[in-house]
């Protein structure tokens, strides 16, 4: 029997590699992690979250976080559980020992899509360039995640701190995403080629 390795292969390696960053929006590939959407309702939300290592967030639009773990909430009943660097199998297979006795979802994602950051004081500017939400920190403060469009594309978009974004973006959009925003913000490195001495 021949066994076969599947190797995945980060959709943005090669549109990434071809931009510029500015300090005014700096746009970068986040790592590789795994992804579980877990759907459920108490007790097996609480049983979730103790697995997890997570309290998963009751507040619509909001996450939590524990060092490389995050519980991002996508719906009443419905969150995306993202843990960075960690093997998505080996997670699933502990998640859903624990959740054998309750009545729920769980589903690994983790081939589905791909991360991508957004930072710097001139990011809501840029995401807004596809973006229809009030990205203002009032708004939109630290903490906050929402499910919503940027140009064609479907996203998850989070405020992980005052100035940076993240984004999860389904693969076959990425490199669509990664250049619409790579565009969006091409002004600020003409500005600063002007700016610099010949």
């Amino acid at each position: 029997m021949v066994e076969a390795t599947i190797v995945r292969v980060n959709s943005l390696a090669a549109v990434s590699r071809d931009s510029a960053n500015s300090p005014q929006a700096c746009l970068a590939v986040l790592p590789d992690a795994a992804k579980l959407v877990f759907r459920g309702r108490p007790p097996s939300v609480g049983a979730a979250a103790e697995a997890f290592g997570v309290e998963l967030p009751q507040t619509a639009n909001r996450f939590s976080e524990a060092g490389p773990r995050k519980a991002y909430w996508l719906g009443p009943d419905e969150w995306l559980l993202e843990a960075i660097g960690q093997d998505s199998s080996e997670l699933f297979s502990a998640m859903a020992e624990r959740l054998a006795s309750h009545s729920c979802s769980l589903v690994d994602v983790s081939h589905r899509s791909d991360s991508m950051e957004m930072r710097g004081p001139m990011s809501e500017y840029v995401l807004n360039h596809g973006c229809p939400l009030d990205l203002s920190e009032r708004a939109f403060p630290i903490g906050m995640c929402t499910r919503t469009i940027l140009g064609k594309s479907p996203i998850i978009l989070s405020r992980t701190e005052p100035e940076v974004f993240h984004l999860d973006v389904w693969r076959s959009f990425s490199p669509y995403v990664w250049l619409l925003l790579d565009d969006a913000r091409r002004e600020f490195l003409d500005d600063e080629s002007a700016r610099s001495p010949t």
